[in-house]
């Protein structure tokens, strides 16, 4: 979340949308396998107008909001981000790899808070009972302290009354960014919340912040512009022309050369 948050320079209240969606998202990658993608998508009417976070079945997050500052009228009295969302949709698209393309689903915000609406996708789009606990702790500074998430789904003919108290039990946790930043571990915690479930543990991997962009692949981006756009930025620049990824703000620059170059090989007759 710390490294996002400085990819994205980001202030506390984009740091907690955004970081609770990569949170969401990296958990959401646990059933992914090989080449599998999974990604979140919010759109909504609210001051956040939306954000995207897109997971790999590696454990890998990037993502971005659509508004950065997120504009706010008065100082901010708690967490609830439910203001800020407005009404919208939540759309979960899953690539994978054995499929013949993305399959995405859709539904209704219903809570204005990415733990309760991811939730909510999962038992209205794919009748799974589902809970999301996400959270964020901040310093007296402003800096993020700790950050953590759970997420528990039932398995297929789970106890309808089991699953509702094990959901219960999920989201009335304590904040997880506070338990962790005591250096609390994610075993003992679920061992601690399910002790009388006697849980097992079947795998352990890192969650990171990670971006596949590049150079060469946001040249070929800007080679595919209608040849007018193109030849305009050739011949006016400004240069170095500069652009950045969405997903990670990372910058790359072009010079006037570089443009050419780009002109010649996909225009070479104009």
């Amino acid at each position: 979340v710390n490294e996002m948050r400085a990819n994205h320079e980001l202030g506390i209240l984009e740091t907690l949308v955004l970081g609770r969606a990569y949170l969401g998202a990296g958990l959401m990658s646990a059933d992914l396998k090989s080449n599998d993608r999974i990604g979140i998508k919010f759109d909504c009417s609210g001051p956040i107008k939306g954000l995207v976070a897109e997971t790999n079945a590696f454990g890998e997050v990037r993502g971005f909001l659509k508004r950065v500052p997120i504009p706010i009228d008065k100082p901010m009295e708690s967490f609830d981000l439910s203001p800020f969302f407005g009404a919208g949709f939540l759309l979960v698209t899953k690539y994978l790899e054995d499929a013949k393309q993305p399959f995405t689903g859709q539904v209704m915000l219903k809570y204005g808070n990415i733990a309760k609406d991811l939730a909510n996708y999962y038992l209205t789009s794919e009748q799974v009972p589902t809970a999301f606990n996400l959270s964020i702790k901040f310093d007296k500074q402003g800096q993020v302290a700790g950050a953590g998430g759970l997420f528990l789904q039932a398995m297929p003919q789970a106890d309808d009354e089991l699953a509702g108290s094990m959901e219960e039990r999920v989201t009335s946790l304590p904040s997880l960014g506070k338990v962790f930043t005591e250096d609390k571990d994610p075993e003992a915690l679920v061992a601690a919340t399910f002790k009388d479930y006697s849980p097992r543990f079947l795998a352990n991997r890192r969650i990171e912040f990670m971006c596949h962009c590049n150079q060469e692949r946001v040249r070929s981006l800007l080679t595919l512009l209608p040849i007018d756009e193109l030849k305009d930025i050739r011949d006016k620049g400004p240069f170095p022309v500069e652009i950045s990824c969405h997903y990670c703000n990372t910058p790359y620059r072009f010079t006037q050369e570089d443009m050419v170059e780009m002109y010649g090989k996909r225009y070479p007759n104009n």
